[in-house]
């Protein structure tokens, strides 16, 4: 099996030995320690500790210079997978970096929830900050032809771009599963003591029939029998744990123009799928529009993170329900999307261009996303 090269991996080399301590945030399992091991290889100077193994987690919570020194001895290199599950992490790094001069420190969390809580605020100005996403497209099929990737797509519009899955499709099926029930929740449920697994599985399958739609936490909640508050929160927790996001609607201020809506998307498709328990063939889908608008947003997103980040994203629509699937926002320049399964009807709405006529418009279908996906 060859091994992937991640996009992240360039940036993340070039702020080693910098003075700063790199943090590598994720979801469980898009690959976080692979990258570092690709990046350090076998390499007898880096110390690897987990946060998830009680021992390094009971050791590292003793948190004087004097214990600390006899985990660190004369390594050069420290690295620190899932930091979130360990007490008083920030002020762990703040101890390390402060006293061990010379020394890079890395580490990895799975949760946006302890880390930005417990993290951040000890560290600041010491520490940079990464985010790695599961593949994208640009990653698996580098150096590629369209017709080659064309071929692939409907693969990872059903399965999703995880490693694990992209690396065994055979068994995509079960493995997705086995993420989804595995490690889909955990970060979500240990925080704050959530106990009602059930509401968080009846809002993610209304979230995922609802891919591409604007969503109502007054309507979700009253389908839940919850309160809308209740329902944002768990929203809220669910994208800090990287599981979906959300796209705000584009105004100018225009008197028509819807201003309060957002729509919600999974970073993968995979993931999407396996919390419906629905893994059927690209060619009998009833859901073809919501999996390719899902999953080139996603692929969008994740591109422009590392190679773009100061672009804005936003989806655009009227109160006479005209609408755009996706927009750029960039020094006051609009670029604005249609994305369809075929090139027909495949004009941007007259209703967006003669509100915002300088918009750069474009249609991606499943024959003409490479440039979208920023696939060289």
């Amino acid at each position: 099996m060859n091994t992937i090269k991640r996009i992240a991996e360039n940036t993340i080399v070039n702020w080693l030995g910098k003075n700063k301590v790199v943090i590598i945030t994720g979801a469980r399992q898009v690959g976080k320690t692979t990258l570092l091991k690709n990046i350090f290889g076998h390499s007898k100077d880096v110390l690897w500790l987990n946060g998830d193994e009680s021992t390094v987690r009971e050791r590292l919570e003793v948190q004087s210079v004097s214990s600390l020194q006899g985990i660190v001895g004369s390594y050069k290199t420290v690295i620190i997978d899932e930091i979130q599950r360990i007490k008083n992490a920030g002020l762990l790094l703040k101890i390390l970096f402060d006293n061990f001069k010379g020394v890079q420190f890395i580490a990895t969390g799975s949760s946006a929830l302890d880390i930005a809580e417990t993290i951040f605020e000890p560290l600041t100005g010491r520490h940079v900050l990464f985010h790695l996403y599961p593949f994208s497209l640009a990653e698996v099929y580098e150096g590629r032809s369209d017709f080659e990737i064309e071929q692939e797509l409907p693969f990872h519009l059903v399965f999703g771009n995880y490693p694990d899955i992209v690396n065994h499709r055979v068994d995509a099926e079960t493995l997705l599963s086995n993420l989804t029930s595995q490690y889909l929740y955990k970060d979500v449920l240990v925080w704050k003591d959530i106990r009602k697994p059930e509401l968080l599985d009846k809002l993610l399958r209304l979230l995922a029939f609802q891919v591409g739609s604007e969503v109502s936490f007054h309507e979700l909640g009253r389908q839940l029998q919850v309160k809308s508050e209740t329902v944002e929160t768990y929203l809220n927790l669910l994208e800090k744990s990287f599981v979906l996001f959300r796209l705000k609607s584009y105004s100018s201020n225009h008197r028509k123009e819807v201003t309060k809506m957002s729509k919600v998307y999974f970073w993968d498709n995979g993931i999407r799928n396996a919390i419906l328990e629905d893994y059927d063939d690209w060619k009998i889908r009833n859901d073809k529009g919501q999996l390719l608008e899902n999953f080139l947003i996603s692929e969008r997103l994740k591109m422009n993170a590392w190679t773009n980040p100061k672009v804005k994203s936003y989806f655009w629509r009227n109160y006479n329900q005209s609408e755009v699937d996706y927009l750029e926002v960039l020094k006051g320049e609009i670029n604005a999307y249609e994305i369809k399964l075929a090139a027909k009807n495949n004009k941007v709405s007259a209703a967006f261009t003669n509100i915002y006529p300088d918009a750069q418009t474009n249609t991606i279908t499943m024959q003409s996303f490479r440039k979208f996906c920023a696939i060289g």
